[in-house]
């Protein structure tokens, strides 16, 4: 098959946009900005939210849901909030339409909403609009609550996974009775998603805060996780949020504490989206299509047959039917392609670009030397191999693809982070280089804004992990006790 993939060195946005498109993920909608999930697509986001939501269950949260629509005058409650989110909001002011006499539908303007709806950016106000009403003390608290839903920030420029109009996410919501419990909140999300990213997408993740002027509005407090794509640019990740009392004051959420005294609750919101899904395109695939690590493949092993005849296809079946179950057996998933309407170099061109990790491929001659080829996808190699103790090798090569993805993914973050002390160098190494630029900064907004006019570098990030380190900011020569990372970024 022709893959029609533009190579990532002649144009990294064209070939990221060929290969959504080509490998069946996405497609673009007939609404300007938004998006067709296919299904291998959403096969894969079904496996995100599979093991994410597990985790979020064993860490005690649970799911419900929340109005699409938000009363206007909510947003107004929390003014930074409905600041941070003015611009992308889309508008609900009609409810019903008519036909004109001529032909034409047009909107009844008898049919005015007395108050305008607002299609959720995100749903921190209606949600504690409604725990208003189920917090009366300190009894009923925490409240672990988690939604998965569809959000809408009218985007003006989109693409595919990375920015549309409307996307899907998790937004978590939590309400706790000191503050104490709502900063170890936040702090242990931002914990779950990195391990997320590390351990299944295999994408090695900096722990960092956000700045003042990169915070979500609203919050007090912003966590991150930041990752480095293959051309250099940021990727952020996933988010926690430490809300303070902000939200419960807007909308007046108190509770009787242990004293009997009234109080405000603390509280947190954390999320990630289908960002992920452009995450692990742009940090893995090749010019060759996908690049999937095996504990997120909807697809992990791909098994097909190579013959002529008949008897040849059921020796070859009865094979492969006992192969399947032994992996099945192992919690591996497996595809058995004997789809007689396509060759088998076609098949293996399908599921390289799929990015499937593991292709098995028998023949009649295999049959008869008890061999299979293995391949995989990562490295691109192959090899013959016996057909005893065929699926324990298997289970081991799985484990050995998706180490060694993040081993690839990591030693690229390493030798595209770079320590500058001077300006000079700090632009030097964003324009011919990319990656993380690790420096010092005077922690003042006007010169982070600056120096993103100038560069279009942001602040990705305070490393949690940063070291105390006295120096001077490589802008204004200011004081400085630690470095930040700053990158281009998605």
């Amino acid at each position: 098959m022709s893959k029609g993939i533009t190579s990532r060195s002649e144009d990294y946005s064209q070939w990221y946009n060929d290969l959504v498109i080509k490998a069946d993920l996405a497609e673009y909608s007939a609404v300007r900005g938004c998006m067709v999930i296919k299904p291998y697509g959403y096969g894969i986001w079904e496996r995100i939210q599979a093991i994410l939501d597990k985790r979020f269950k064993e860490t005690g949260h649970s799911n419900a849901y929340f109005p699409l629509f938000i009363p206007k005058s909510f947003f107004s409650k929390e003014a930074s909030h409905v600041e941070g989110f003015a611009t992308e909001c889309a508008v609900v002011t009609h409810y019903r339409l008519k036909n004109d006499g001529n032909g034409q539908i047009v909107v009844d303007e008898d049919a005015k909403l007395e108050e305008e709806l607002i299609v959720r950016p995100t749903s921190e106000t209606i949600i504690w609009n409604t725990y208003k009403g189920w917090i009366e003390s300190y009894r009923d608290l925490p409240i672990l609550v988690n939604q998965w839903a569809n959000v809408v920030r009218w985007e003006m420029r989109t693409r595919l996974f990375l920015r549309t109009a409307e996307f899907l996410w998790q937004e978590g919501h939590t309400a706790h009775a000191t503050k104490e419990e709502a900063v170890a909140e936040a702090n242990q999300m931002l914990e779950v998603y990195a391990d997320f990213a590390e351990n299944t997408l295999a994408l090695p993740v900096v722990r960092g805060r956000k700045t003042e002027n990169e915070r979500f509005a609203g919050a007090l407090d912003t966590l991150c996780i930041e990752a480095l794509m293959q051309d250099g640019k940021a990727l952020q990740a996933g988010t926690s949020h430490f809300l303070g009392q902000n939200f419960a004051k807007a909308f007046d959420v108190k509770f009787t504490n242990r004293e009997g005294k009234q109080e405000h609750v603390w509280a947190t919101s954390w999320g990630v989206s289908t960002r992920l899904m452009g995450a692990l395109i742009m940090a893995h695939s090749d010019d060759q299509g996908l690049v999937l690590p095996p504990k997120l493949a909807p697809i992990q092993v791909v098994i097909v047959p190579i013959y002529k005849t008949d008897e040849e296809k059921a020796n070859i079946d009865s094979f492969v039917t006992s192969l399947q179950a032994e992996l099945k057996s192992k919690d591996i998933s497996v595809k058995y392609d004997d789809r007689d309407t396509q060759r088998p170099g076609f098949k293996f061109a399908e599921w390289e670009l799929k990015g499937v990790p593991v292709r098995v491929a028998v023949g009649a001659r295999d049959m008869q030397n008890g061999t299979v080829e293995l391949a995989r996808r990562d490295k691109q190699t192959k090899e013959t191999v016996g057909q005893e103790g065929l699926s324990n090798r298997i289970q081991l090569l799985l484990e050995d693809i998706q180490q060694h993805m993040y081993q690839k993914a990591f030693d690229f973050r390493e030798t595209h982070t770079t320590e500058v002390n001077s300006y000079e160098e700090f632009k030097q190494v964003i324009e011919t280089k990319g990656g993380f630029v690790s420096c010092h900064w005077d922690g003042a907004v006007e010169t982070e804004k600056r120096v993103k006019e100038e560069t279009k570098a942001t602040i990705r990030c305070i490393p949690l992990d940063a070291k105390d380190e006295e120096g001077v900011c490589i802008f204004t020569g200011k004081p400085s006790a630690r470095r930040v990372l700053f990158a281009k970024a998605y």
